[in-house]
């Protein structure tokens, strides 16, 4: 996808911790992790190469090349930083 980058972030939910990576626009409306956040017209987040770990340590990890989460179970969301842009 041309003119995006991918921002690494961490949610965590009731359930897991999930890291991956979010793709944003590279510049103009709604490029910020916050703006992207708040889209009242968007119900799932996209993450990709999601890592999710079980917060009950059971030791149920896994890997997805994507998943979509439903932002009304986000507890927490934290940027780690920006991935090489495509």
């Amino acid at each position: 996808m041309p003119n995006v980058r991918h921002e690494r972030v961490l949610v965590e939910t009731g359930n897991c911790r999930v890291e991956g990576d979010i793709a944003l626009p590279q510049e103009g409306y709604r490029n910020e992790l916050f703006d992207y956040l708040n889209r009242r017209d968007q119900e799932f987040l996209i993450i990709i190469n999601a890592e999710m770990t079980a917060l009950d340590g059971s030791g149920r990890d896994w890997y997805a090349p994507f998943i979509t989460l439903a932002k009304k179970y986000v507890r927490l969301i934290v940027p780690k930083g920006h991935s090489e842009s495509e």
